[in-house]
């Protein structure tokens, strides 16, 4: 999860902070009395997270707000932020409001180290929620996070291309997509590097959205452990379709990487790709190629099986926690809150991210591609909340390797889902 933040944040130059003291719903700040015990306040948030002006204009009202109390604010580095975390959370003195990625919350609430802030979540806007963060900010019945940001994938397209192929209207299907490649095929194929698709075969952040299409999952909870599902038939119809829309696309991408190895967005700029899946800010790094890549693009939520809603998205993005050993709790809360208001959710939306707490999505509007992202996320989830999920991410993914073996050929369907289910069982399922 956090490569992906990283490499999110990054493509798409777009970001947001966090703020808080007491607020109006406009925004407007109000004297409170809680005040930080040693008259600072200490906020972590990661490095491409947060535009200057928004967190300068942030510090500035809580701290008019809170006479004597100073906002310390550290930029955090996603290289070794993870041990950087552990030995802090678990120190006397950590920092009042850290930025956490969303897969990282449950492993942290499970180790007592996060405030419990359950009885607060009306004072944040609890009921404009994004829904896939929210999730992700629970554990064990309680709420330990609040949502920060979310960013999700979608269908990055040449318009030119569509039009030269005669396709007159982005497709709601999965059949009208594979159709558009047919006719992007016939249209373009002649040329040997053409790819309608680019399609990397370990994309398994895109694999979840067919699987939660088919109504599956890659696992459910099970008490406090959860029990993976990969083999079910839905978590293999999911897989099928990846599959055929591989082999449909005519895409020459590794079947053993994801989507940043090679970065696919520097190869969709170099002009011989009609698709790709990413999120809006890849196009901004496909510009470095070609700068004309950006009039050239629109978007496309990934297509569901019927036309009547567009297949579930994963939604990457961070919450904002107060560690237990908070020496400022109640004036955290006050950061938290503030940021959680209305005025700081559609800055947040301005700089291109799907806002954590607000409904509001329609700053993103001004741009098509934020655009689509923003409504898509609307049917968004996250990964099953297990402590130990950020070991899936961080060895040896078994939904990868179940994607690279099937898509070779090395495994048969029933045999890379099994094997792959098995894996991911003895990950996080105890």
């Amino acid at each position: 999860m956090k490569r992906w933040l990283k490499m999110a944040a990054g493509a798409a130059a777009i970001t947001l902070a966090t703020a808080g003291c007491a607020g109006s719903g406009s925004g407007d700040s109000t004297n409170s009395s809680a005040a930080a015990s040693n008259g600072s306040l200490t906020v972590w948030l990661m490095t491409g997270t947060a535009p200057e002006a928004l967190t300068n204009s942030l510090h500035k009202e809580f701290e008019d707000a809170h006479p004597g109390v100073k906002v310390k604010y550290e930029i955090q580095q996603w290289n070794g932020i993870q041990q950087k975390l552990t030995t802090a959370l678990a120190s006397d003195n950590p920092p009042d409001v850290i930025e956490l990625g969303n897969t990282q919350t449950p492993a942290f609430a499970n180790q007592g180290v996060l405030a419990d802030l359950t009885s607060s979540v009306n004072d944040f806007n609890g009921a404009q929620w994004l829904q896939g963060l929210k999730a992700s900010g629970e554990f064990d019945g309680k709420t330990y996070g609040v949502p920060f940001y979310a960013a999700n994938r979608e269908v990055i397209y040449r318009k030119d291309m569509f039009e030269q192929a005669g396709i007159t209207a982005t497709p709601k299907t999965r059949a009208e997509w594979l159709d558009a490649i047919t006719k992007l095929k016939a249209k373009f194929g002649s040329d040997p590097e053409f790819q309608a698709l680019y399609h990397p075969g370990q994309n398994w952040y895109e694999l979840l959205s067919y699987i939660w299409d088919e109504g599956g999952d890659i696992a459910q909870a099970n008490g406090k452990s959860f029990k993976s599902t990969l083999d079910s038939p839905q978590a293999k119809a999911g897989l099928e379709f990846y599959k055929q829309l591989t082999d449909a696309s005519g895409t020459k991408a590794p079947k053993d990487a994801d989507e940043a190895t090679p970065q696919q967005a520097g190869i969709y700029g170099a002009g011989k790709v009609a698709m790709m899946i990413g999120v809006p800010g890849e196009v901004d790094t496909a510009a470095k190629t070609d700068p004309k890549i950006k009039e050239k693009s629109g978007a496309f939520a990934i297509p569901g099986k019927t036309a009547d809603k567009s297949a579930p998205v994963f939604l990457g993005g961070s919450n904002l926690v107060i560690p237990a050993n908070s020496k400022n709790a109640a004036a955290a809360k006050d950061y938290v809150k503030l940021f959680s208001t209305p005025k700081y959710q559609t800055e947040l939306a301005k700089a291109g991210y799907v806002p954590g707490t607000s409904t509001d999505v329609s700053a993103l509007d001004a741009n098509p591609l934020t655009k689509v992202m923003a409504e898509a996320s609307k049917n968004g989830r996250a990964v099953p909340t297990s402590p130990k999920w950020g070991d899936v991410e961080s060895g040896q993914n078994p939904i990868k390797d179940m994607l690279t073996a099937y898509l070779t050929g090395t495994k048969t369907l029933d045999q890379a889902t099994a094997d792959a289910n098995a894996a991911l069982d003895k990950l996080i399922g105890g």
